[in-house]
């Protein structure tokens, strides 16, 4: 009996019950006779630009196709690049401010953006945006140091932490490109598949624990970036002139990339997994520990959880996919989602099985349309018993059940901790992961005069490692003259805030986010106080300028998604642990009306919760319908809700005499009194007196 993957069917209208959801799959690169695959034809042809030869890895089709499948334009580019070069070799030569259609494309297979700035009015200033690779967010001190020149010289001064444990480095003009580019790969670093349609940076838990499965969990990360890099060498004959670079990697990374036992490879291809046309989308995957979910490991494609056994030592993995974030508005057809279990696989054999999740997304994801190329689609049109049977014919064996766990948990890592082998590590809470300024300066001090590590977390922070105990104190006096203080000191509502960078130079942006949610954080911190939440109590609040997602709004418990200019859609119902999707719960607030739509929620949570019920739990107890009640009747706060807050005033005088002093400054009674309690504890600490 023989079965054809590749096939081109209706998955949706035959298995999904839903008709919003049908979506029309994609006829993908090759069709496989049972364990008979992949047999091979290259054909050539000659770039447009030389006599340099086009390799191209196509698949013998079963049956001749009587009508060629649809392909975006972005899928013929690739395939006419000659692997990723061309036209973008010839394009960064000349003296034009920017780059044509195709090479825009294929930049972001190098790591770059081409960006203008959208504030101006006029003719388009064009730059570039970097991003650097990093898995796990480790980066080495002098890669740290060069990183901080680049962006004073070549960029605009700042660095840009990355929700995926990267660096962004804006403003970098295009006659500089080549100059950065080399610079940063001779310095240990790489811009290598930082974006485009491949695998992107691996998540692993930023904190440099010395516990062996934190250990094994970063080597598995580095391990699978290695297999999923690139290997036809584009990049480098692009940025540094075809210079070599040799790296060592593991037997193991090497043996399971050339492994062509279940036909996953394209056989004489300068890219045996990635072929010419590489993946339909980007994909991204992540790796963590039990409990551990500062990756917000079910946002991936794949997410990948260290099993261990009782003795701590590690013997597999759970294995989930298909999840991701990125929608369009308007368009039911499109969705954020979150990843399933696929199954379990001992440790030896973790590289094989992303192989094979791979090689089904970039044989049967759709390369048509791009709204619909993410695993994402792919899996809910088929759903996960036929994605997990098709997977296992490039796996070679069956996953087996995934292993239970015990409940996640989100962990900043902020503050001071031991390491495990006698040093500290520190994490500092940046500000949507924008360095810049006095903080700039402050962390070159340090990490330059200590020789230390850094490491890049998923929430846009940095963790400063392999710090000596006869350190600390002189280490964190200088952050702190830098603005970056400990956790115990930042408004708990900061600490878990996220933001993409929006305006002014994503061309995605339809409003506002990395410089809009301050202050839409100190409105949220005045309503908590107007409807008598602590100071310590807080809720999770991402910020995005447009709906693909960037700093992941939907694991939001309010989630603010930009749907026009200074307006937005508010999402609801996620959980300070992330592993509950958020739902949609108003469309077009105006960024003005915040209060009208945030107040009445903050209220009635505070008066309504269970104990120690998040706001997103409480959100998804009540339901939709019942707060959407309570918005459209909301009229202030009732006068029989503590108005005069007796728990903060003695008195009804006190509360007016020192409203009428709020006034002066534009605040509440409530706000003022909160400010000076505060300043009053901060000098306290700082060892201050009152007098």
């Amino acid at each position: 009996m023989t079965t054809s993957f590749g096939a081109a069917i209706n998955i949706a209208a035959v298995d999904d019950p839903n008709p919003k959801l049908q979506i029309q799959r994609f006829n993908g690169l090759k069709s496989t006779s049972n364990s008979i695959l992949l047999s091979r034809r290259i054909h050539r042809s000659f770039s447009h630009s030389n006599s340099t030869s086009i390799v191209r890895a196509v698949a013998t089709p079963a049956k001749p196709a009587a009508v060629e499948p649809k392909r975006s334009k972005v899928e013929i580019f690739k395939e006419q690049s000659n692997f990723i070069r061309y036209p973008l070799n010839e394009e960064i030569l000349n003296d034009a401010p920017n780059i044509n259609e195709a090479a825009t494309q294929l930049i972001k297979f190098h790591g770059s953006y081409m960006q203008y700035n959208r504030d101006e009015r006029g003719s388009r200033s064009y730059s570039f945006m970097l991003r650097t690779k990093n898995p796990g967010g480790e980066v080495p001190n002098k890669l740290y140091l060069v990183m901080d020149d680049l962006a004073d010289q070549f960029g605009i001064g700042t660095l840009r932490l990355t929700t995926r444990q990267t660096f962004q480095l804006h403003g970098v003009l295009k006659k500089d490109l080549k100059t950065v580019m080399s610079t940063i790969i001779h310095n240990m670093g790489s811009t290598l598949g930082a974006c485009g349609d491949l695998n992107r940076n691996v998540l692993a838990p930023a904190a440099p624990f010395a516990k062996k499965d934190y250990v094994f969990a970063k080597r598995t990360a580095d391990n699978i970036a290695a297999l999923l890099t690139p290997q036809s060498g584009f990049y480098y004959d692009v940025w540094v002139d075809g210079e070599k670079f040799m790296t060592v990697e593991p037997p193991e990374v090497v043996k399971a990339r050339n492994d062509n036992s279940h036909g996953t490879n394209f056989p004489d291809s300068p890219e045996p997994i990635y072929g010419t046309q590489f993946l339909p989308r980007k994909f991204k995957i992540a790796v963590t520990v039990p409990s551990d979910n500062s990756v917000d490991i079910l946002t991936n494609d794949i997410g990948v959880v260290v099993v261990s056994d009782e003795d701590g030592e590690p013997q597999g993995f759970n294995i989930y996919v298909g999840g991701g974030m990125g929608r369009t508005h308007r368009m039911e057809t499109t969705f954020p989602r979150l990843a399933e279990p696929l199954g379990y696989v001992p440790k030896a054999d973790i590289l094989y099985a992303v192989k094979a999740i791979v090689v089904t997304q970039r044989e049967n994801g759709r390369r048509d349309d791009r709204r619909y190329s993410r695993l994402k689609y792919l899996l809910s049109s088929w759903g996960i018993e036929k994605f997990r049977s098709v997977t296992e014919q490039y796996y070679g064996k069956k996953f087996e059940p995934c292993r239970e766990l015990p409940q996640w948990e989100f962990k900043s890592y902020l503050g001071w901790h031991e390491q495990g082998d006698g040093s500290l590590f520190c994490g500092l809470h940046v500000d949507n992961g924008r360095v810049k300024g006095e903080m700039k300066k402050a962390l070159r001090e340090v990490i330059e005069k200590y020789n230390l590590n850094v490491h890049l977390t998923p929430n846009q922070n940095i963790i400063l490692s392999n710090i000596r105990q006869s350190w600390k104190r002189s280490i964190t006096t200088v952050l702190a003259q830098g603005g970056l203080l400990q956790p115990r000191f930042v408004d708990p509502l900061n600490l878990t805030a996220m933001a993409c960078p929006a305006f002014p130079l994503c061309p995605l942006a339809i409003t506002e986010a990395e410089r809009g949610i301050p202050d839409i954080l100190k409105r949220v911190r005045a309503m908590f106080d107007k409807v008598g939440l602590r100071f310590y109590e807080s809720v999770v609040i991402r910020v995005t300028g447009c709906p693909n997602g960037c700093a992941r709004p939907y694991m939001a418990e309010l989630g603010l998604v930009g749907d026009g200019p200074n307006s937005y859609q508010i999402w609801l119902g996620g959980t300070p642990n992330q592993t509950v999707l958020a739902r949609t719960f108003k469309d077009k607030v105006k960024v003005q009306d915040l209060e009208k739509v945030l107040e009445p929620l903050f209220f009635y949570w505070k008066r309504k919760r269970h104990s120690k019920e998040s706001f997103g739990e409480f959100s998804n107890r009540l339901g939709f319908e019942k707060l959407g009640d309570l918005v459209e009747k909301w009229d202030g706060i009732p006068e029989s809700s503590s108005r005069y807050n007796l728990k903060l005033f003695a008195d009804k005088e006190t509360y007016q005499a020192m409203d009428a002093l709020a006034r002066i400054q534009n605040k509440n009674a409530h706000q003022l009194a909160i400010d000076v309690i505060r300043n009053y504890v901060a000098s306290q600490q700082n060892g201050k007196s009152m007098d």
